[in-house]
């Protein structure tokens, strides 16, 4: 792992806008593997300046995204493919028939996302953390052979998301169909992105710890190629 220790949010974001912008510059048709939440907003408010200033295309790029709710039409102000249009697509040129979201809730469905990535490789896969190591939605106990899948979350991840559901986490799905490990460590790179001081622990056990499906952000140890980017309250647990 490479690891970066920023200042703060801002700066992580202009660090991870870096790595971005080198892929994207030196291959025009780069496969991006996308997140949602609010860890990478600053990341693509950063590539839409860029493309609006300095005109980096993504027009002959691809998109995929990590993971969907289950039982929340497309159109919901918090579904993640309305995320990802109003932080990221609306501000690019990217073309819609190239972005690519999980959506379903049955096996069918995440054998047909597993089939529309089956002849591209992500060339960077962003990543969050969540505050039990989950990556994706994949919780604690997740192995790490798992490809696109259903997930039952766990309240601690509702709990954790009810504040883009007015605080009710009678709203929060308790479903979501999501990229598997196996799936995410299929990317060229990974571009794992956390600030604040509620990621400390996850952050510690990702990197100090040996990998274990207790933390699943562990298995990135196991990836030749992760450029972590952190904080100072994130990396404030860290031994090294």
């Amino acid at each position: 792992m490479e690891i970066f220790v920023c200042k703060d949010y801002d700066a992580v974001s202009e660090k991870a806008f870096e790595v971005m912008k080198d892929i994207v510059a030196n291959k025009a048709d780069a496969v991006l593997g996308l997140a949602t939440g609010s860890t990478p907003i600053g990341l693509y408010q950063n590539m839409i300046k860029d493309h609006k200033e300095n005109g980096t295309s993504y027009a002959k790029c691809q998109s995929f995204n990590l993971d969907e709710y289950v039982g929340l039409p497309r159109d919901h102000r918090e579904s993640y493919y309305t995320f990802m249009h109003t932080n990221l697509f609306s501000g690019i040129d990217i073309k819609e028939e190239n972005v690519h979201l999980p959506y379903g809730d049955t096996k069918a469905d995440c054998e047909a996302y597993e089939k529309a990535m089956e002849h591209v490789h992500v060339d960077v896969q962003v990543l969050g953390i969540g505050a039990n190591g989950h990556i994706g939605f994949n919780e604690p106990g997740t192995s790490f052979d798992e490809e696109t899948h259903i997930v039952t979350l766990t309240e601690k991840t509702r709990q954790d998301n009810a504040r883009f559901f007015e605080g009710d986490i009678n709203q929060v799905p308790t479903h979501a169909i999501t990229m598997g490990i196996a799936t995410i460590m299929k990317a060229k790179k990974i571009l794992l992105i956390a600030t604040g001081a509620n990621k400390a622990d996850a952050v510690a056990a990702m990197i100090d710890q040996a990998p274990s499906t207790d933390c699943p952000a562990s298995v990135l140890q196991n990836h030749k190629d992760v450029v972590v980017i952190l904080d100072e309250e994130a990396a404030a647990k860290l031994n090294r």
